[in-house]
């Protein structure tokens, strides 16, 4: 077995000349050399603790490490024949701090959690673990992953590796910025308006909201419902079909999750139908865009016509969005944390408080026209499927903003009413049920990325990574992570 001191040699651009080249490959690659005994897990766990210790302080993504419990695992399943050590093969991941993982601590990003250790993992990092997973660390998040801007009182900010100053973006904050220094070769997150997608945009790597099902994951206090759903992240196209062929599958534990379907997401990203016909859109016909990103993201999606791709500048009718949303985003926040607002509301930060009394004020009324709405959209969008295959946005309306900035309040002259209405972009897909996945599409004039939304019909996955992987490639930009922090 290779020592890791054989894989470090001198890197170009960013990457310190110490650094080890065994953070700079794709997953994929790591899974090949794990496969071919070419590399332990244990050897990886290595790597990735010695890169956290260089460059981790800088950006506060993985504030909990779980090393000792990693290696455990890691050696029990090196005991197994390789055929039995599932699609991971011993690869390191980190969780989102919104899942339990037994025996580490979980905080959920609340002072309320924040000696909290669980005797029980989450399905989801049961089911993981179970493909070859071994967990790290516990990525950082907003309190509850509420808010798309990753800071909390437990563990304070999450900085942008590309702009220090600037945010990471959330809920997913902590996993999209330990995925673009270095310090994860995939991770998982969670999305409800636009949680995966957003990180993923502002960071510069690739993040996917599956399909709702296609992850298992405990249901908590809302059995059935279908706004958030766990999901891949990776920087790379490849890396992240890979990590979501071992996330998803059906587990009982989740009455919403969906049966293995026998599809490998890694082989449709390699070897897929491309798409004929995708439409493209600056702005879903709902909400103010920055014009740098727009501009962006229009030329990214135009060059799917250099393989042929026939491109519409279309989208479908979405004009109920934000009523929709607004509602049952509360509720749902209703449904899971009125105990926390009758005995912790000190504890608990405005905007938290705010969605969940909103939730409580609801009427039945309120909550029929909501579903009606939703349904309406879902059969428009049903409908919108039928001409393009695929449909194209912005992944984000703006790029990192400052981190001290708690959310956008304005864009392109608009003033929004409240912290989640400028997520309006990515939650009009979660309204439908449609997956959609956030790709690097270009960088603006201060050198920060934007991702492009790839958006397919309800159950579309594969359909959404084929594609990914075609402009991804169409537009070379893998590769343009990890890099060392820069700090502003």
């Amino acid at each position: 077995m290779a020592s890791p001191i054989m894989w470090l040699d001198k890197q170009s651009g960013d990457m310190p000349h110490m650094t080890g080249t065994l953070i700079r490959k794709n997953a994929t690659q790591i899974v090949d050399l794990l496969k071919a005994g070419k590399v332990s897990p244990l050897e990886l766990l290595d790597a990735l603790e010695a890169r956290i210790a260089e460059v981790d302080g800088q950006v506060n993504a993985l504030p909990t490490l779980c090393f000792e419990r990693a290696r455990k695992h890691a050696k029990n399943l090196m005991k197994l024949p390789m055929a039995e050590r599932g699609v991971l093969a011993g690869l390191p991941v980190p969780i989102k701090d919104l899942s339990d993982v037994e025996g580490v601590r979980s905080t959920q990003g609340s002072p309320i959690f924040t000696d909290f250790v669980p005797d029980v993992s989450d399905v989801m990092v049961r089911h993981l673990e179970g493909e070859g997973g071994v967990i790290y660390a516990k990525s950082n998040t907003p309190e509850f992953g509420a808010g798309a801007n990753t800071f909390n009182e437990v563990f304070g900010k999450t900085l942008n590796p590309w702009n220090t100053s600037r945010s990471a973006a959330g809920s997913s904050g902590g996993a999209a910025a330990a995925l673009a220094s270095g310090t994860a070769w995939v991770a998982q997150g969670s999305d409800m308006g636009g949680s995966l997608r957003n990180p993923a945009s502002f960071c510069g790597i690739v993040g996917m909201r599956p399909s709702p099902g296609r992850v298992a994951a405990a249901p908590g206090s809302e059995i059935g419902g279908i706004l958030g759903a766990s999901g891949p992240m990776a920087r790379t196209v490849e890396d992240l079909a890979m990590l979501f062929d071992a996330m998803r599958g059906e587990e009982r534990e989740d009455p919403i999750s969906i049966p293995h379907d026998g599809v490998s997401y890694l082989e449709m990203a390699r070897t897929g139908p491309r798409p004929k016909r995708v439409a493209l859109s600056r702005d879903l016909g709902i909400t103010p865009v920055d014009k740098e990103v727009a501009e962006i993201v229009m030329a990214a999606g135009r060059r799917f016509e250099e393989a042929g791709v026939e491109v519409v500048e279309a989208e479908p009718d979405l004009r109920e969005a934000h009523e929709c949303f607004q509602t049952l985003r509360a509720l749902s926040f209703a449904i899971g944390m009125k105990p926390l607002l009758e005995n912790h509301r000190d504890k608990l930060k405005p905007e938290v408080i705010w969605n969940i009394e909103k939730g409580l004020a609801l009427s039945a009324e309120d909550v029929v026209k909501a579903e009606h709405q939703r349904a309406a959209m879902y059969q428009r969008m049903l409908e919108f499927f039928k001409t393009y295959d695929l449909l194209l946005a912005p992944a984000t309306i703006v790029a990192a903003f400052p981190v001290e900035q708690r959310y956008v309040e304005r864009c392109d002259g608009h003033e929004f009413s409240n912290y989640v209405e400028w997520l309006a972009i990515a939650y009009a897909i979660t309204n439908v049920a449609c997956p959609a996945l956030s790709l690097p599409a270009g960088f603006t004039s201060e050198n920060l990325p934007v991702g492009i939304q790839i958006i397919g019909p309800p159950r579309g996955d594969a359909q959404v990574i084929t594609g990914a992987k075609l402009l991804e490639d169409i537009l070379g930009l893998k590769g343009s992570t990890p890099i060392d922090p820069r700090i502003a």
